[in-house]
């Protein structure tokens, strides 16, 4: 199964993914810079995290106005898997692919810890490699990382499972509406979330929880 990674400039996060990815396909994946306007012909596109230009403005508002978001946007029109994490998942909402928005965290403080995650939806690509209900480990490091949104699209993202996790076990390290961790498009091929799983997928790094994200957006076994 093929892969892309999108590189913005300060984004951080790339090389782990990158790393991840190859680990789990066996194959590197492309990668795409952000003036590029063609993606090849992959299964998944991810947008990993840090701090796509300096986080000027909001966080992921200049990332997401980039040529190279136009070309995420129709691939994920046409139904491929993307996923953002991190300053990903900011890119996504300020480029429209999700709904929301992420503000500073509840106590204005960076916070790089491990938090645990509750799988609210296993029924979908990216999370059928768990079980509804189960209990993972995930690492989180951000500032901006308090979701929020309005009461009707809270409603319509509880009713329609499109809330995939929630901080569980009261590890919620910024203070999300309803302890929401990572959300899905109503179409399901587009996840955006907080936490790193990319830094959870070899016993090497301490465990593995995060490795059945990626072999469930690409079809693979975890």
């Amino acid at each position: 199964m093929k892969s892309a990674v999108v590189l913005l400039p300060g984004l951080n996060r790339d090389r782990d993914m990158i790393a991840a990815l190859t680990t789990i396909t066996g194959q590197k994946p492309h990668t795409v810079w952000q003036t590029e306007t063609e993606i090849p012909d992959v299964d998944l596109i991810v947008i990993p995290g840090g701090f796509s230009y300096g986080d000027y403005l909001r966080c992921g508002a200049i990332g997401a106005r980039m040529p190279v978001m136009q070309a995420v946007a129709e691939k994920a029109r046409q139904g491929v898997m993307v996923m953002g994490v991190c300053n990903g998942f900011q890119i996504l909402l300020e480029a429209g692919l999700l709904p929301g928005a992420l503000m500073r965290n509840a106590t204005l403080k960076f916070v790089c810890r491990e938090v645990k995650l509750e799988i609210t939806n296993a029924n979908t690509a990216f999370t059928r490699g768990y079980q509804a209900g189960q209990i993972i480990r995930c690492p989180v490091a951000h500032h901006d990382g308090n979701y929020f949104a309005d009461d009707e699209t809270l409603k319509r993202l509880e009713s329609e499972g499109q809330i995939v996790f929630r901080y569980a076990e009261g590890t919620n390290p910024n203070g999300s509406v309803n302890d929401i961790a990572g959300i899905v498009s109503s179409t399901g091929n587009v996840l955006g979330m907080m936490p790193h799983p990319e830094n959870l997928i070899e016993a090497a790094h301490g465990g593995t929880d995060g490795r059945a994200l990626f072999a469930g957006a690409l079809g693979l076994a975890a």
